[in-house]
Parts: C-alpha cells; sequence; structure tokens
C-alpha cells in the first residue's frame, strides 16, 4: 500500500440482481424479496487496446477514478522481485507534466482522497475518490502516468524509493509478530520456479540490487495500455468523459502483446513442517496451509463456504473444540484464498502463552473430525449465504467499491458482466458440495505447518519441525546509501499532439447537499439521530452509552471492556450459539466494545430486516445472560492479547504515550483491555454492578444512516424506550495535565527493533475548543494532509526515513493530545527526531500564502466528498450527538476556511508546536539508538523498561 490504509475489495457485484434466500429449514432469516440493485457500466476500448469502463452514479458530487494494470509480483522474476510494488509507489511521484510532487501535489489542490495504490500478486491499482469539477483533472494525470512517466525517474528518486519501500518492509513484516509467517510459507508452498514463491513486497536485497535500467524495462514490459484497465465511477458526463479519455490516453503507443496467464495449480508432495523463533511473539502461532484453486474456479466458492462454517461462530467446530474445550486459543483464523493462477486454504491459531502447538494439532484434527461425522446444515448454509447478501451491498456504498469490482471482474473473469455466473456459483452450492471439497483438498492431503514461537521456546513447536530459513536484517550504522532526491531529471520530453503541461480547468463547481438530519429525544432519555438515504437497501446504526473507562475504579481497570465483549456472548433466552445463528440469518451484524468514554453497541443490517435487527440489539442491551463460562474465557482471552500487546511496538508506543501524557494514575492513561492484574480480579459481579449502575438510556444516544426513515427508526426502539429504565448518575471529572515546561526523552527497549517507534506530543485540547478546528487547518501542511505535508515530504520524500508519518489532535469531549507518530528505520533514529524537532520549530515562521492557499483548497473542496458513504454520514450524526454541535457545522467550518489568515496560522502554531515542551517517546533498540538522543538537547533519555534480551535456541 501506498499508505496505511486498507481498502476492502469484495468479491460480489451485480448489474440486475435479485437476491432470495430460500431454507429447507426455519431459519431467522427474512425471506422478504430484495429489491432490485443497478450497477450499470459502459466498456470500450481504445485503439492502442485501453480498456474503458463507465458507471454513472449521481448520488453525490464525486467520481472514483481507478487505474488498474495487469502486473503483480507474478510478473517478475527470481532475483527481481518487489519491481511491481515499487512502481505503485514511484508512479505518485512525479511525471513529465505533472512535475515535482506529481499527482500528490495535485490531490491536496483539488481536494481528493489522497492518491492511493496496492498490489497483489496480479494487479496493481492506484485510485482516488475527486469532486466532479476535477474529472479532467485526473484523467489528464492518470494519462501522464501511463505514457509520460518512465523518464522522470532518475538514480537519486529510485534511491529514495528503495528506502520507503524499505521502511514499508520493516513496517509491515520484519518489525511486527508473525511478519514472516507468509513468506515461510510462499517459499515452501510454491516450487522455486513459480511466480507465487516470493512476497508482493519483495526481498530487500532484491530492492537494493535493482539498476535503473532494470527498473525502466519492467516498467515499459508492462505499464502499457493493453494491460491496462481505466474505471471511473460517480457523477460525470459520459459522452464528455469518453472525448477526455480519447483525448488524453488516445496517442499513448501500444505496448507488446501480453500473454494470458496460464493456471499453474500446486501439489504439495510431503507434509512440511517449518519453525521460526519470533523476536516479537509472545504467544505461539501455528499456521497449516493446503494448494487449492484459483479465484472464480467453481470450487472456491464452495470452500468460501467451507472457511467460515469451520471457524466463525460459537457453533463452529474449531471454536468448540479449540476454544471451549481445549481451551486452547481465543479465536481461529480460516481463509480460503484464490488468486489469478493457484489458490490455498490456511488457517491460524495463535495459542495462549505456554501451550504446546502439537497440543493444538491435536484439536485441529479432532475439529475436522467433528466436521466429518456432522457436516453443515442447510440452516447453516442459509446463514452464510445471507451473510454474504450484506457483504455484497456493503462493498457497494461508494463509487470506488464499485469502481473496484467492475475492474476485478473485467480483468480476472474476461467481462465486467461476469457478475451472472458470480452470483449463480455463490447461490448454487450446496451441502455436498461443501463436503466434497473438504475430501478433495484438505482432508487427508499434504499441507505446509509453520510454528512460530517466542524466542526460547522452541518445545513449543511441532514435533519434528525443522528450522524455517528467513533473512533477518541486521542494524547497521550508515548502511543506507545516501542520495539527493531534489534533483531534476534531465531528459527529452516525449512528443504529443498538444501542449500536455497545461493542467485543465476545473469543471462546473461540485454543489454540496448537506443530508438532512432528523432528531428525537424518547422518554426514557435516549437521544436518537438519524440521515435517511436509500442508495443501497442497508442500514447502519451505532448507539453510544456515556461511560467507558471513566466510570471504573483505578484500582479495577478493564470492567467495561469486559462487560462490553459478555453483552455478545448470549441473552436470558438465547446461548451465544443461538444469539449470533439469529443474528447472522438476517444478513446481519452487531458489535459492541468499549473505549476511555463510552460503551458502543451497533451493526449493520438489510433494510428489510431492520426491526428484527433492532430486536436482538433491545434483548442484548436488557436480558444479559451473564454466563460465568462465557466470562472465564474472555478473561483468559483478554489476558492473551495484553501479552501480545508487549510484544507490539506500536501498542507498546500508544500505551506508554498515553501513560506519559496523561499522568500513570489517571484513568486515561489505563489500557482500556485493564492489565493482567486487574483482569484476573475482576469478577461477575464487578460487571453485574457496572451494568446495573451505568449502562442507562439517558446517558445513551442513537444514530442511524440508510434506508429507513425517522417514523420507522424510532418507532423500532418502542420496545427498548419503554423497558429500559433510566438512572440519574455523575460521571467523573478528570483532571488532565498541561503541557511540560520542559521536553524530555523517553525510550522503551525492544531488543534488534527494525524500527523505531516515535510518538512526540503533549496534553493538548478537546474537540469542543474553539481552537480545535482552527488548528486542525493549521496541521494540514503539517502533519495532516498526508503527502501535501512538510513531515511527509522531508521525512519520507527527502530523506527516505520512513513509510509515512503523521501528525495531528486527538481530542473528543475530553482534552486529547497533539502527537506526532511514525516509524523510522532504526539506524536513523536520532536523525527523525532532530529533523522532526526542526519542522516543529520552524513550521510557524516558514508558513506561506501558499500553504495557506492549499490548505483552503483542500479543506473546501473535498466537502464534496464529506457525506459520500453511510460510514461518513454515521461519524456525522456521532459528531452531533456527542460534541453538541449544529448539523449546519460544515458552513460554520468553511467560515472558519475561508477567514483564515497566514497571521492566524502562525499565533495558532506559536500556540500549539512548541517543540521545547513536549514528550519525546522512542520505542526500539536501546543498545544502538538510544545514547545518541542526548544530542537534542533534551539531557539523558528515561529508560521506561529494562528488557532482557532473550536468546535464539
Amino acid at each position: 500500500m501506498k499508505i496505511t490504509r486498507l481498502i476492502a475489495l469484495i468479491a460480489l457485484v451485480t448489474i440486475t440482481f435479485s437476491c432470495k434466500q430460500e431454507s429447507e429449514e426455519n431459519t431467522a432469516f427474512a425471506k422478504a424479496e430484495t429489491p432490485q440493485f443497478n450497477v450499470p457500466f459502459e466498456k470500450f476500448t481504445l485503439d492502442n487496446g485501453l480498456t474503458v469502463i463507465l458507471h454513472q452514479d449521481d448520488s453525490d458530487p464525486v467520481v472514483a477514478v481507478a487505474l488498474t494494470a495487469h502486473v503483480g509480483s507474478a510478473r517478475e522474476i527470481e532475483g527481481r522481485t518487489g519491481f511491481a510494488h515499487l512502481f505503485e509507489h514511484l508512479l505518485f511521484l512525479e511525471s513529465e507534466n505533472l512535475g515535482k510532487g506529481g499527482l500528490d501535489a495535485m490531490s491536496a489542490r483539488i481536494g481528493g482522497s489522497g492518491a492511493n495504490g496496492s498490489t497483489s500478486r496480479d494487479r496493481t491499482n492506484y485510485f482516488q475518490t475527486v469532486p466532479k469539477d476535477a474529472l479532467e483533472k485526473m484523467i489528464w494525470a492518470e494519462a501522464d502516468k501511463l505514457g509520460y512517466f518512465i523518464n522522470t525517474v532518475t538514480d537519486p528518486v529510485l534511491a529514495k524509493e528503495k528506502q520507503v519501500v524499505k521502511n514499508e518492509k520493516r513496517q509491515s513484516v520484519d518489525n511486527r509478530p508473525y511478519g514472516h509467517a507468509r513468506y515461510v510459507v510462499g517459499k515452501n508452498l510454491y516450487p522455486e520456479n513459480h511466480p507465487y514463491n516470493w512476497q508482493v513486497i519483495g526481498s530487500l536485497e532484491d530492492l537494493q540490487n535493482a539498476t535503473l535500467q532494470d527498473v525502466k524495462d519492467f516498467y515499459n514490459r508492462w505499464y502499457t495500455p493493453n494491460n491496462t484497465t481505466l474505471t471511473i465511477a460517480g457523477d460525470f458526463d459520459i459522452a464528455q468523459t469518453k472525448e477526455w479519455v480519447e483525448k488524453y490516453f488516445g496517442e499513448i503507443p501500444r505496448g507488446e502483446e501480453v500473454p494470458a496467464m496460464e493456471k499453474q495449480p500446486v501439489t504439495v508432495a510431503n507434509t512440511k513442517r517449518l519453525y521460526y523463533e519470533d523476536n516479537f511473539a509472545r504467544l505461539p502461532q501455528l499456521s497449516m496451509t493446503w494448494p487449492t484453486v484459483p479465484n472464480y474456479d467453481k470450487d472456491s466458492y464452495a470452500l468460501e463456504v467451507l472457511a467460515s462454517y469451520l471457524s466463525k461462530g460459537k457453533n463452529a467446530p474449531f471454536n468448540k473444540i479449540l476454544i471451549d474445550e481445549k481451551q486452547l486459543t481465543a479465536g481461529v483464523r480460516m481463509f480460503n484464498f484464490g488468486s489469478e493462477i493457484a489458490g490455498e486454504f490456511g488457517l491460524s491459531v495463535n495459542a495462549y502463552p505456554g501451550k504446546d502447538l502439537d497440543d493444538v494439532l491435536v484439536g485441529i484434527n479432532e475439529a475436522f473430525t467433528k466436521f466429518e461425522l456432522e457436516g453443515i446444515s442447510q440452516k447453516d448454509l442459509d446463514r452464510i449465504k445471507a451473510g454474504q447478501e450484506t457483504q455484497f451491498y456493503n462493498g457497494l456504498s461508494s463509487v470506488l467499491g464499485k469502481g473496484f469490482q467492475l475492474a476485478q471482474y473485467e480483468i480476472f473473469a474476461g467481462d465486467p458482466a461476469y457478475i451472472t455466473e458470480d452470483v449463480d456459483r455463490i447461490l448454487a452450492v450446496t451441502k455436498e458440495d461443501v463436503q466434497r471439497v473438504y475430501e478433495q483438498y484438505i482432508k487427508g492431503h499434504n499441507y505446509i505447518a509453520t510454528s512460530f514461537v517466542p524466542i526460547g521456546q522452541t518445545t513449543l513447536a511441532l514435533e519434528d519441525s525443522d528450522l524455517a530459513q528467513v533473512v533477518e536484517e541486521k542494524i547497521v550504522e550508515g548502511a543506507e546509501e545516501t542520495f539527493d532526491a531534489s534533483i531534476a531529471a534531465d531528459y527529452e520530453r516525449t512528443p504529443s499532439s498538444f501542449d500536455r503541461s497545461e493542467e485543465p480547468a476545473y469543471g462546473k463547481t461540485a454543489e454540496v447537499t448537506v443530508p438532512n438530519v432528523w432528531e428525537d429525544k424518547l422518554s426514557s432519555g435516549l437521544e436518537v439521530y438519524g440521515i435517511e438515504n436509500d442508495e443501497v437497501p442497508l442500514v447502519q446504526f451505532q448507539m453510544n452509552i456515556r461511560g467507558g473507562l471513566l466510570l471504573e475504579d483505578i484500582n479495577r481497570v478493564g470492567v467495561s471492556s469486559l462487560l462490553a465483549d459478555l453483552l455478545m456472548k448470549g441473552t436470558a433466552t438465547k446461548t451465544t450459539a443461538a444469539l449470533e445463528n439469529e443474528i447472522e440469518s438476517l444478513g446481519a451484524n452487531i458489535y459492541t466494545y468499549s473505549d476511555k468514554e463510552n460503551i458502543y453497541i451497533g451493526g449493520n443490517t438489510l433494510a428489510k430486516n431492520y426491526d428484527k435487527t433492532i430486536a436482538l440489539v433491545q434483548e442484548i442491551l436488557l436480558q444479559p445472560r451473564w454466563d460465568k463460562t462465557e466470562f472465564d474465557l474472555l478473561k483468559q482471552s483478554t489476558l492473551s492479547r495484553l501479552e501480545q500487546q508487549q510484544a507490539n511496538p506500536n501498542s507498546i508506543a500508544a500505551i506508554q504515550f498515553d501513560k506519559l501524557i496523561y499522568g500513570e494514575r489517571s484513568l486515561l492513561a489505563q489500557n482500556s483491555l485493564g492489565t493482567p492484574a486487574s483482569v484476573n480480579a475482576i469478577t461477575l459481579e464487578d460487571l453485574k454492578s457496572y451494568y446495573n449502575n451505568y449502562v442507562v438510556p439517558n446517558v445513551a444516544k442513537m444514530q442511524v444512516v440508510g434506508a429507513v426513515g425517522k417514523e420507522k427508526a424510532t418507532t423500532v426502539l418502542a420496545g427498548l424506550n419503554d423497558n429500559w429504565e433510566a438512572r440519574e448518575f455523575t460521571i467523573p471529572v478528570v483532571e488532565v495535565p498541561k503541557a511540560p515546561e520542559q521536553s524530555n526523552v523517553y525510550f522503551y527497549d525492544v531488543p534488534d527493533a527494525k524500527q523505531s517507534v516515535l510518538r512526540f506530543g503533549y496534553p493538548a485540547m478537546a474537540e469542543t475548543d474553539k481552537d480545535f478546528y482552527p488548528a486542525q487547518m493549521m496541521n494540514y501542511r503539517l502533519g495532516g494532509g498526508g503527502f501535501a505535508s512538510q513531515l511527509t515530504q522531508k521525512l519520507r520524500e527527502g530523506k527516505g526515513y520512513t513509510y509515512g508519518i503523521r501528525s495531528g489532535f486527538s481530542g473528543s469531549t475530553l482534552p486529547g493530545a497533539f502527537a506526532v507518530s511514525s516509524g523510522v528505520r532504526s539506524n536513523v533514529t536520532y536523525e527523525s527526531t532532530a529533523l522532526v524537532k526542526d519542522i516543529l520549530k520552524n513550521y510557524g515562521k516558514n508558513f506561506t500564502q501558499q500553504d495557506l492557499d492549499v490548505s483552503k483548497s483542500f479543506l473546501l473542496k473535498s466537502q464534496a466528498r464529506a457525506f459520500e458513504t453511510m460510514g461518513a454520514k454515521l461519524n456525522m450524526l456521532d459528531d452531533i450527538a456527542n460534541l453538541g454541535i449544529s448539523p449546519d457545522y460544515i458552513k460554520e467550518r468553511q467560515a472558519i476556511v475561508e477567514n483564515m489568515t497566514v497571521e492566524e496560522i502562525k499565533k495558532l502554531s506559536d500556540k500549539y508546536l512548541n517543540p521545547d515542551k513536549m514528550i519525546y517517546l522512542i520505542v526500539g533498540d536501546k543498545k544502538t539508538q538510544m545514547d545518541k538522543l542526548e544530542q537534542l538537547g533534551y539531557g539523558t533519555p528515561i529508560l521506561l523498561n529494562e528488557s532482557k534480551e532473550p536468546v535464539k535456541n
């Protein structure tokens, strides 16, 4: 990924589709006819081979543009891996006509969602959602990537981006628990000459060895119009858009013909058992992987059902055996992962501390045997399909999601209209199919087993396991090559029939329609806020009940978190399994969780099942089961999660930073999960006491978005309103410390960490403070604007120190922190910290009118995207309900932006960005990095822990 944001791509999309679930047995699933849902599209191909797919959707004044090249890591060769992912990065930087900053710089000006991309084994895509008036600009920019880019790649540019990609690998693979597991599976499941033998991100050695000519050859071979699909979805004029596509893409030359990828399924001759001592693991992990079939193979559909049935829900065979009976783990993950030329079926179990993975394997085999004897019922099959229907609609709630899936079908199924067959195959899966694929691909077949265990605990690995070969990077000072990324490329411009250096003008300004918000207050005191939107037949909802950590005993922290989890473990009349079955049979999802200020219950459901779903919410809230067995299992699971947090540098940084910001004994400094001591001490009576005293309607606020009006939304809540008793109580006021008078540096030792995690900041203000939004605006060019921010431009783009860095204010109804956060290459920890300090010190002094213009342009134009998705609308309601702001707050913020001056930004910077009055926290390798930090001028770093380095066996 170009930035740390994951886009969920669903496996279902439709042209005109009516889905009606039928069951041979009685289920809670409503059998009413589902309304037809249309995703019409137009497809055409330019003379140079570019495939173009257009989908109109005028529900919001936005357009999503995605360029998908049919090239992923599978097109690479051994020894030159990671190139497709490298180009995902390079293509945002510069092109001949966009100049330095490329699409990233333009995104900030036009109010886009941020140029982003992702790479898989089989494709690379580049995407962004923009206000409709910027569509021509986006088409111009995307064409520049495809036809007018490669000349701008120089040795300094390549050297810098190599460092960025290496930092991404350190962050996502090398510096986290079980990060190398997929590498070990890939190397052993697929033969050396198979395109899936290596990982998408490639190896550090291959990246370092890549020459400029290697990179140019790879680009020229694969990034051609005839190997690329352009999708445009949203509010636009089709005829005009076709003209623009032809103008900007039409004269880009066709490339060599690209042969279709032949299917290359694999077999495992003998079961392989491998183990690895993981520097960041606190829990032993067992994974097992079997080769299966590519995506869209007829058997892939039944394998998806098999994975879901075996591992999801209280009644799942694996949960019954491994969680309930043997109490070896808190959860089992199982998946069928199909790619273009091969597929795999896998499971992964993080066992409790000290559990022998041989015992886990015994439990796995017992769970498979249980399935063999019992099979899957029609009722369970219908339940799983009901969930697929809701997943289908969720994936189509944005124009980008629609565009993604149209491209997916085009590239890998040969036609965007593949939906007919796809849906038929999904709905055609039978009980017999599920049993058959289990026997054909899993039962008795060889597999790859990996045991990732904490250092020094190899006795927990499966017997007869061989040591897995993993290349670990050494931390070496000054090992990285130097470069000057500011050097301009010298090249002869690619000829064109018109002047491409002139950026197209904006179209007609997008008119932003603020959703109509309705409000109601029920007799119990429950406040309800809603937005009616029937773009998809779904409803999303969330209720927050004020309290959370704020109402807990400092010596017994974790009660509200356990309570939130226990609410989902059955009701007075339903076991956990029965409750899960009812929810899933409705195609619904209900969740609960807690944080420092609230307990939450929310979910989503098909609109036709909204009343039945809310009836279950009422039962969950008003009739807890108080199951002692489930309570004990939850405590065990929570203790396991706490153990694992202590091995994850990012979790460590978050926990330690809160303690430094709020003070060790502040409730706000506590981990919402609790501590091992507090969790062990909590009783079921503690949960009941919290519930009876504080889970009441007069401190609760409900938000509802979707295909339901105010009358029905509130009428359905009548039972909850009538039966939920109000109670008055006072929520304690928590004092938040002021910023320190003098900066201090704190260090938390994680031996051999490949990255240092940085958290710098101080206690700031609440979101209700009058300065909060102006300060957010001030922060846009500092670290809140992604690639438009100085922190990113200087630490990532200028130095290659990091994969990503950001800054921001985190206040809510309570004062939060201002924080700068990043993960940097370990051997530039001091240099990165000193550079951040310098940027903070000079930000206000150097802030210019151009900086202000870019900030204003983004904040004003991005309003067109502010309410596109249901999630965005739900967030809007949450702000209105809990922050006490007006439904017209967008207009109020627009006035703040329009009236802001450079001088006001400078004043805000002076007030809120003093690097000499901050907390500097570094989580990293003490022996190589801590002492140098004294050069910051804030005294000797304060060590927060004494870490005893484990020794690998």
